[in-house]
């Protein structure tokens, strides 16, 4: 019997570097499914135990992208961290003439991380942001005097010329992806562990928290605060950890750590894998 092809959800439309990112990842008889939203990439996976997402969670630049963070950390999605993905994002100018650009399209990241550069080569253009970059060039294509900062691939799609490739930035740019299922991966393939935990809203709890993981020398790679809704001056804490518990310091911090917090869970042990290109 024929193996179904598994479903992966991306935030879309096609074109975008989680696009990129999902090509680059999975086989090419795995279905690759846009869709619009962060949200709704996430609740196309909760329709079936099988499917599977890609979300951007961070980018140099731009910073965390806390759409993802909060549906992450909601027990409603009951989702897990199935691996750590992440690209070096090489941006294009695209546009179909370089001498008339009085209007520049690209997602909030991109304008961000090539300010400089835009302030020095179009001062006059007016920067709009949209909801993807591929969005931002399907738009820039339909507008006389547009153009947008996207990935070349999608300037192909919408026949674009690459004016300007690549675009200088002043620090890398990279972003990371997760990739959020059902089921927790292989603990002997996992590097990486993020919990979400609740601590006493009291003077210091958050350095007994952290104590546990200076004592036995482990590595905190994130930490970010999100507000509990309805719940005034009550925060969550998402946690990256580099190890799992199968190494002893990791297991003994978080078994120390559990006595300090309000509440903790694991929601991912998984493998981080290596940067892909643009």
């Amino acid at each position: 019997m024929r193996k179904m092809k598994s479903l992966i959800a991306f935030l879309g439309p096609e074109g975008t570097f989680a696009h990129l990112v999902a090509q680059q990842r999975f086989r090419q008889d795995d279905h690759l499914v846009p869709m619009p939203t962060i949200r709704e990439v996430l609740d196309f996976v909760c329709k079936d135990s099988e499917r599977v997402g890609i979300v951007p969670i961070e980018n140099s630049s731009g910073g965390t992208i806390y759409d993802t963070v909060d549906r992450l950390i909601d027990r409603n999605y009951g989702l897990v961290i199935q691996e750590s993905l992440s690209i070096d994002v090489q941006l294009a100018l695209l546009g179909k003439d370089k001498r008339h650009i009085n209007i520049i399209y690209s997602h909030f990241a991109p304008l961000y991380h090539c300010e400089d550069w835009l302030r020095e080569h179009y001062p006059a253009a007016k920067l709009m942001a949209e909801s993807s970059t591929a969005t931002a060039v399907k738009r820039s294509a339909e507008e006389p005097g547009a153009a947008a900062i996207g990935n070349r691939s999608a300037g192909e799609k919408y026949h674009l010329k690459v004016l300007e490739f690549p675009i200088k930035g002043s620090v890398p740019n990279v972003t990371q992806f997760f990739v959020l299922g059902h089921k927790f991966s292989p603990i002997e393939e996992a590097s990486r562990t993020t919990i979400v935990a609740t601590l006493p809203n009291k003077p210091g709890a958050l350095v007994d928290f952290l104590e546990p993981f200076k004592d036995q020398c482990v590595n905190l790679t994130r930490i970010m605060s999100r507000p509990v809704s309805g719940k005034p001056e009550t925060y969550l804490f998402m946690v990256d950890i580099a190890g799992t518990e199968r190494d002893k310091g990791v297991k003994s911090a978080l078994d120390q750590a559990k006595g300090v917090t309000t509440s903790i869970r694991n929601i991912g042990a998984y493998p981080v894998r290596p940067t892909y290109k643009s």
